[in-house]
């Protein structure tokens, strides 16, 4: 597609956020609108000169793009997105368009699953910048090493976040459809986002679909502890693959209370890594990154290395201050099971100190109470859990209830805060699970708690 102007509907989600700033870079004009223009998005993109208009009024008809460029936030009644279809007017969605535009002739590096994408990708990145290789990459959160999440590199190579989450209202396939790409880390899959998936199979079927496109010269980074991966493969490759998490493949022995782990590939010692990223979950994101970069020609030994130098990326397991003794942590952890190893890996570091989880049912899947049955179960290394119970569509204080006490459920955020304040004391750790904003808690938590006198 050759259009040198470009309109982007959804422009201040992080991907289209991101494909604005990749389209900019490459010397397309870029514009674009949302229904709330709000930082940091919006002030990222003015920075780089992309003008937004807030809203989505059929006015902007009059800008006339080469091609409007359609977000999976824009759905059927939108009025701009009804004025394009009434005039006929070019129209792509945003994967498609990064695909035919700006990928085609790079080599993917694809990070899929349900758990774990954004650091992957992140630890993927750094990488290979480390070892020289100028990579691009888009990524759905903000590498700490980088400031950014998307940049076009110097480099073939260009990592990006494989989202299984539809494309557009036009295109009911998975974002990373798109994609082709040559190198695809497989990292975990479970049933998610129960609003535009009935069972697990149509997600494995997604999955396999991504399978089928990358070529015989590329390589599966597969876990081998997982079971829906296995019926993924089952159903047929073309490509090598290469396993982690198993003797067979890339695997790690930690050390005892401690983060560090001896890296093995095929039963051999590779190398040790030492770095200060929490939990199992990380180690399995670590192993599956140090295999696709392999295939790009790093060497265990400079992945291991330059792991030793990952800050780890916004919003995960972020540290956001400590004030009166009481440390608070932001995490967007919104699924039972990264909320379990989220709290577990914490655990892992702090030891007997208290940890008081928060948590949000913001997500689709979440608000519809399709795994509200696994709730309880996913916090239960926490010493207290606090649940902010509004819009749900189920009663957050009945699924908690076997948890008894040690839970409060409230339904305005003020009322949540207090409860917090008021149970936190020297040496606690109060980590916040959210895949949104939850009100700017973290900070009001800071604030209140160095208003307490103890």
């Amino acid at each position: 597609m050759s259009a040198n102007h470009i309109h982007i509907l959804g422009i201040c989600g992080t991907f289209m956020g991101g494909v604005a700033a990749l389209a900019q870079a490459a010397g397309y004009r870029v514009t674009g609108c949302d229904a709330n223009v709000y930082p940091p998005m919006s002030d990222q993109l003015r920075a780089l000169g992309i003008e937004l208009i807030e809203g989505f009024d059929a006015s902007q008809r009059n800008i006339k793009p080469d091609v409007w460029v359609i977000g999976n936030v824009v759905s059927r009644g939108n009025p701009l997105m009804e004025a394009i279809l009434d005039a006929g007017d070019d129209y792509v969605s945003g994967p498609q368009w990064l695909a035919d535009s700006l990928l085609r002739h790079r080599w993917v590096m694809a990070v899929a699953g349900t758990h774990g994408k954004t650091t992957t990708a992140s630890m993927l990145a750094w990488i290979l910048e480390a070892a020289d290789k100028q990579p691009g990459f888009l990524i759905g959160g903000v590498p700490a090493n980088f400031s950014v999440s998307a940049r076009a590199g110097q480099s073939p190579l260009f990592v990006i976040e494989a989202d299984e989450y539809d494309t557009a209202f036009f295109d009911k396939r998975s974002k990373f459809v798109h994609y082709r790409p040559k190198t695809a880390i497989l990292n975990n899959l479970e049933f998610d986002h129960a609003d535009i998936f009935d069972h697990l199979a149509d997600i494995e079927r997604q999955f396999h679909h991504l399978v089928r496109t990358v070529p015989r010269a590329g390589q599966l980074v597969v876990n081998a502890r997982d079971a829906a991966l296995e019926r993924v493969l089952a159903r047929g490759t073309w490509s090598s693959v290469v396993t982690f998490g198993d003797a067979a493949g890339w695997s790690i022995q930690t050390q005892a209370q401690s983060n560090d782990g001896q890296v093995f590939y095929a039963g051999n010692a590779v190398g040790m890594l030492r770095w200060q990223q929490l939990g199992e979950h990380n180690q399995m994101n670590a192993l599956a990154a140090i295999a696709a970069a392999a295939h790009a020609g790093v060497s265990p030994q400079q992945a291991i290395e330059a792991l030793s130098d990952f800050s780890g990326v916004k919003r995960r397991m972020e540290r956001r201050g400590t004030v009166q003794g009481v440390t608070v942590y932001d995490d967007f952890a919104h699924h039972p099971t990264a909320i379990q190893t989220t709290i577990e890996g914490l655990r892992h570091q702090v030891g007997r100190a208290r940890i008081l989880a928060v948590l949000e049912p913001r997500s689709n899947t979440m608000k519809l109470g399709t795994m509200k049955a696994a709730l309880p179960k996913s916090v239960q290394a926490a010493d207290r859990v606090f649940v902010y119970g509004k819009d749900l569509g189920w009663n957050a204080r009945e699924v908690f209830q076997p948890l008894g006490d040690g839970v409060v459920c409230a339904q305005e955020l003020e009322q949540l805060i207090n409860a917090i304040v008021h149970e936190a004391r020297d040496g606690d750790h109060v980590l916040v699970m959210s895949n949104g904003g939850f009100g700017g808690i973290h900070t009001k938590l800071l604030e209140r708690l160095g208003k307490q006198t103890r």
